[in-house]
């Protein structure tokens, strides 16, 4: 059984930083494309970062470009949040695509379709 564990979430202080982890077990994350997804309560889910683990190859969405920063250790995924803004809470998730991928990040990756989820992770930036 795959499952993603998301872990890392909590409130912080405009401009502080956090760091998300995305734990795998049940897939190996070598050739898989990862992302991280944020949802705040009443918006759509956004696309924020994503990496090819073929080639180490990223994305960002504008909004966090430069400030966002995506890796990978072994079965773990992160995300590490620096400047971070004030804004409405959101819920931080990992996804994975089931096939395997062959080559670099492409910008759809912010869009999917990704086949497993974690559940999620909360994240407050207070102001």
């Amino acid at each position: 059984q795959v499952q993603l564990v998301e872990s890392g979430g909590g409130l912080v202080q405009v401009g502080g930083s956090l760091r998300l982890s995305c734990a795998a077990s049940g897939l190996s994350l070598d050739y898989r494309a990862i992302a991280w997804f944020r949802q705040a309560p009443g918006k759509e889910r956004e696309g924020v970062s994503c990496i090819s683990t073929t080639d180490g190859s990223t994305y960002y969405s504008d909004s966090v470009k430069g400030r966002f920063t995506i890796s990978r250790d072994k079965n773990t995924v992160y995300l590490q949040m620096n400047s971070l803004k004030p804004g409405t809470p959101a819920v931080y998730y990992c996804a994975a695509i089931a096939g395997l991928m062959m080559t670099t990040i492409q910008p759809m990756c912010l869009i999917g379709p990704y086949d497993y989820w974690g559940q999620g992770t909360q994240v407050t930036v207070a102001s």
